[in-house]
């Protein structure tokens, strides 16, 4: 089949990439110049399997009531007359009780384990470099009732096959010492010695390069005007190219992987996705004082914030604002970043240095991502990642190729239409 992907970000060209190891004929279709160059261009880094709870979860709801109006809060619903927002705040609160959490727990988990240990397979095979570190993952926590409420995620997660250890704060400082200046106010942690870090986007132009040299076709710089139907199915995707020309693409299959604009494309088809852009920011700088900088990837759960190393760089990701498609970045949001940085790590990067991004992430209220199929036959989602789609990606991509070509997905996931 000719399989048209619409979305050249991590779950885009991972799909396309795992559709052709079917034998498809593929074309990907982004706006953008280059892959990977919003969601996915500056994230937090991580290959998060432990990052399993979602923030929908018991303890969300007062949380969010004493951070509403706060600007450098970790999670704030900046409130509007926006239907869709309120709706989706609606569904999130729905998720909240502790049945629905465990619930999602365990699809995260089950899809975030299958999908690392694609990756790992991929990177292998492929001979693909993205300043990776296999260093586990570090939670540290600087409250105790934070620690203490981590307890039993942990535990879940334990029991699904993610060995997210409980430790003490000094086993914390032991495996990244960097913590050291801050062992007074740590509470205690947890420690993932299988999950990973790496550069995102440096990722997914690898695996492009990869696509292209297996005979994948990349339109880019053409941007998605809509999806048409007849007969019950999409008879074509219209476009415009670079220069403004009209284009009508054409396949026998279509993947949706647009991110948080995946449901604004399929409102028109009577489809509706549970998706709410959740801005998210990102700071990143160079190494300054390697003594003081982290080696072990790093999250900081009160703050929201996640720490990687990419190579001579610092990355530090997080946080998020429920304000629409808003994407200016807010100030106060980026220094409260920074500021974090330096209590935790003082002088460890270069902050005069430091480069601010923003991306929507497309959050469903679960923070499980929408895979499978939809009403149309010859359309397939990919999309509704959250916080999660690096995490999730090759997992994702290797599954939509799999369901597409009728074939069973090999993880035990809630599979939409499957």
């Amino acid at each position: 089949m000719h399989v048209v992907v619409l979305g050249a970000g991590l779950l885009g060209v991972t799909s396309a990439y795992f559709l052709r190891q079917q034998g498809h004929e593929v074309t990907v279709v982004d706006r953008q110049a280059s892959p990977a160059a919003e969601t996915s261009f500056a994230n937090g880094g991580q290959i998060s399997v432990s990052h399993a709870e979602p923030w929908a979860n018991p303890s969300a709801p007062l949380k969010v009531l004493k951070w509403l109006g706060k600007e450098d809060a970790p999670l704030l619903f900046r409130l509007r007359a926006d239907r869709r927002q309120w709706l989706w705040g609606l569904q999130f609160l729905r998720e909240c009780t502790p049945a629905r959490t465990r619930h999602n727990i365990g699809q995260i988990v089950r899809l975030g384990t299958y999908s690392r240990d694609t990756l790992q397979q991929l990177r292998r095979e492929r001979s693909i470099a993205y300043d990776e570190r296999t260093q586990g993952i570090l939670h540290f926590y600087t409250s105790q009732q934070e620690f203490e409420g981590a307890e039993g995620p942990a535990a879940q997660m334990r029991e699904l096959g993610c060995d997210r250890r409980v430790i003490s704060a000094d086993e914390a400082v032991a495996l990244e010492p960097a913590l050291r200046h801050i062992r007074p106010q740590l509470a205690g942690a947890t420690y993932t010695a299988e999950d990973e870090s790496g550069d995102a986007n440096r990722f997914a132009r690898e695996l492009v390069s990869r696509c292209e040299e297996d005979g994948v076709q990349f339109r880019l710089s053409h941007t998605v005007t809509a999806l048409r139907e007849a007969g019950g199915q999409i008879d074509h995707v219209e476009a415009t190219d670079g220069e403004g020309r009209f284009q009508q693409i054409r396949g026998d299959a279509y993947v949706l992987a647009m991110g948080s604009l995946s449901p604004l494309y399929v409102q028109p088809l009577g489809i509706s996705l549970p998706i709410y852009p959740a801005k998210g920011y990102s700071v990143t700088m160079p190494v300054k004082d390697a003594a003081m900088a982290h080696q072990v990837s790093l999250t900081d759960d009160e703050y929201k914030l996640v720490f990687s190393r990419l190579g001579d760089r610092l990355r530090i990701a997080g946080t998020a604002e429920l304000n629409g498609y808003d994407r200016d970045l807010n100030r106060v949001r980026c220094e409260a970043i920074v500021n974090r940085v330096e209590q935790l790590f003082p002088g460890a990067g270069d902050a005069s240095q430091a480069q601010f991004w923003t991306g929507l992430r497309p959050a469903t209220p679960s923070n499980v991502p929408i895979i499978g199929r939809c009403r149309l036959p010859n359309l397939f989602l990919n999309t509704g990642h959250g916080t999660l789609g690096w995490t999730h990606s090759c997992g994702s991509g290797k599954s939509i190729a799999r369901i597409v070509s009728g074939l069973k997905p090999e993880v035990d996931f809630a599979f939409v239409g499957v």
